[in-house]
């Protein structure tokens, strides 16, 4: 197991960081103003850049990917000043930065990287945990996650799903799975313990693929979860002893994917094009508020969809309730790809904020 921890870790600190040129950002038509230089006094741009924003456990500082295989980077909300939490040790960039409940960083990231398909370094990419006090570069947890892990607020426990593109020969072909997990600490360094997959797209009535998004504050025996390609993507939930499941949105035709909770556990955010239902999914997305108590009540949180070629995505909400940071997007790119994180003061809003 040593021998496997130290060759991870020596691989991401021998890799050179990958030159991938990001999208050109979205662009309104001659007219129109922009909605990132229109926006209500309830958001706040925080920066230009920048893509999957995560709250720290205290509310005041915001993490972020600079890009798809950037570095790291962490934005106190009080000063403004920015650090960067990756740049010193080479690495092939990451695609998530969440924060762990002892403060730990759990990352994710590829371990190999070919320019000429960056696809591949997306669909394999690899779990590893950053002290960011400690100045070492991070542990490798020798566990590949595809897309966005998700860590406990409150205990040292995480979700993540797996899909068969990463593990050809041993999951059939289309297929995915959730799973869950303790992180412990032998001496320092992390591992996993006391695994166990909670379903496999096998196991469902439909044919969908499965990510988790979020731990149920308040009762962490319920996970949040999207069910893609499955009425376009719904919002579901799941119980995670007795696997019962919950379709929050249970919205034919429409796009709603979770993506952050609020911290009493009664609504979640989710992009969705309730808006413009057309069946182009998260490429035309806004951030609405979604009730968990099977009303399925949608509140529109977000307006950039109104301009052409522009959406909101990738919200988060603060611990402290006070906070939503979301992401500008564009159509016509990679799911998650962000040109700026935005600070929304959810009590600023109010209830009903409108375009």
């Amino acid at each position: 197991m040593l021998n496997r921890i130290l060759a991870a870790a020596l691989a991401l600190s021998l890799a050179p960081a990958p030159l991938l040129a990001q999208e050109p950002p979205p662009v309104a038509p001659r007219g129109v103003v922009a909605p990132d230089q229109n926006l209500p006094p309830y958001i706040k741009k925080l920066t230009s850049f920048g893509e999957r924003a995560e709250f720290s456990l205290d509310s005041k500082k915001v993490l972020f990917v600079a890009k798809t295989f950037g570095d790291v980077l962490e934005y106190d909300i009080a000063s403004g000043q920015i650090r960067n939490l990756t740049s010193h040790f080479p690495n092939y960039g990451f695609t998530r930065a969440l924060y762990l409940a002892n403060g730990h960083i759990l990352l994710a990231g590829p371990t190999e990287y070919d320019l000429k398909d960056p696809a591949k370094a997306r669909a394999n990419c690899w779990m590893f945990v950053l002290d960011p006090a400690s100045g070492k570069p991070p542990m490798p947890l020798n566990m590949k996650a595809a897309e966005g892990p998700v860590p406990s607020r409150t205990r040292l426990h995480i979700a993540w799903s797996q899909r068969a593109a990463a593990f050809p020969g041993e999951m059939a072909p289309g297929s995915s799975r959730m799973l869950e997990a303790d992180i412990v600490y032998d001496n320092g360094v992390p591992r996993l313990a006391n695994q166990r997959t909670i379903i496999t797209s096998a196991e469902l009535p439909f044919k969908a693929t499965l990510e988790p998004q979020n731990f149920m504050p308040g009762n962490e025996n319920q996970l949040t979860f999207s069910m893609y390609d499955y009425n376009q993507t719904d919002a579901f939930g799941i119980d995670l002893t007795t696997k019962t499941l919950t379709n929050y949105s249970n919205a034919p035709v429409v796009y709603d994917e979770p993506e952050g909770i609020f911290p009493d556990g009664k609504f979640t955010t989710v992009e969705s094009d309730h808006h413009n239902p057309a069946g182009t999914g998260f490429d035309r997305a806004d951030i609405y508020k979604l009730s968990l108590d099977g009303k399925s009540t949608m509140t529109r949180l977000t307006c950039f969809a109104n301009v052409p070629t522009y959406r909101a995505s990738n919200p988060v909400i603060s611990d402290d309730g006070r906070y939503m940071a979301f992401q500008m997007g564009r159509s016509g790119v990679a799911a998650g790809t962000g040109w700026g994180i935005f600070l929304y003061d959810l009590q600023a809003a109010g209830p009903s904020p409108k375009c």
